[in-house]
């Protein structure tokens, strides 16, 4: 690899490994096996390289979530087992990228006082939204309008949310079947009593 590569790949190592806010220039020069000139040189700041290099490995973790979903859905043609299986799936994917979610959260975190990064947020925003709704339905990609914005707004809240719990206390995160219990509750109480009826899948 290069120089702009060789940085790329350190900065990921130490978003995983020490997190956004702990991460200095050294640190990256140093997984990187890269002088700290050359950051300056290839991203004009330590700042702009770890946003990017952040920014790509939620790319590539997208395709690790992307293979959970996929497997999932092969497990049953009803919709409910599906649902549940991918929850389930998705509590490895925490597990292998701990530090990147972790990291995720802290530079949420400290968005409001740092420009670069919220606009770096921002800008993909709706890529991730829409990728996460056409993840979701098993499909590789979606069209860019309405519908698909706001399935892919309600998955991305779910994950957080259930990022959020599985990194605060993982034994307390819900499996697959309590979380679709959870959502039909929900549903009902939204929608109507039909979308609350409870199914074959509620039992594990």
């Amino acid at each position: 690899m290069g120089n702009r590569e060789d940085l790329m790949a350190g900065a990921k190592r130490c978003l995983y490994e020490k997190g956004y806010g702990r991460t200095t220039a050294r640190d990256i020069a140093t997984a990187s096996g890269v002088s700290l000139a050359a950051i300056g040189y290839h991203f004009g700041s330590k700042d702009t390289l770890l946003n990017a290099a952040m920014i790509e490995a939620i790319g590539e973790m997208g395709e690790a979530l992307g293979a959970v979903v996929y497997g999932a859905n092969q497990v049953s043609e009803d919709p409910e087992v599906r649902f549940a299986a991918v929850w389930n799936g998705l509590r490895d994917v925490f597990v292998e990228h701990r530090g990147l979610w972790a990291a995720q959260f802290e530079a949420l975190a400290q968005a409001g006082h740092n420009p670069e990064l919220a606009r770096a947020l921002e800008e993909v925003q709706k890529e991730g939204r829409l990728g996460l709704a056409a993840v979701f339905q098993g499909v590789t990609e979606v069209p860019d309008n309405d519908e698909e914005l706001a399935r892919g707004t309600f998955y991305q809240i779910l994950l957080a949310g259930y990022v959020a719990q599985w990194l605060a206390a993982p034994e307390l995160a819900p499996d697959g079947f309590e979380f679709l219990r959870g959502l039909r509750l929900v549903s009902g109480s939204v929608l109507g009593a039909d979308a609350g009826a409870p199914g074959a899948a509620a039992t594990r």
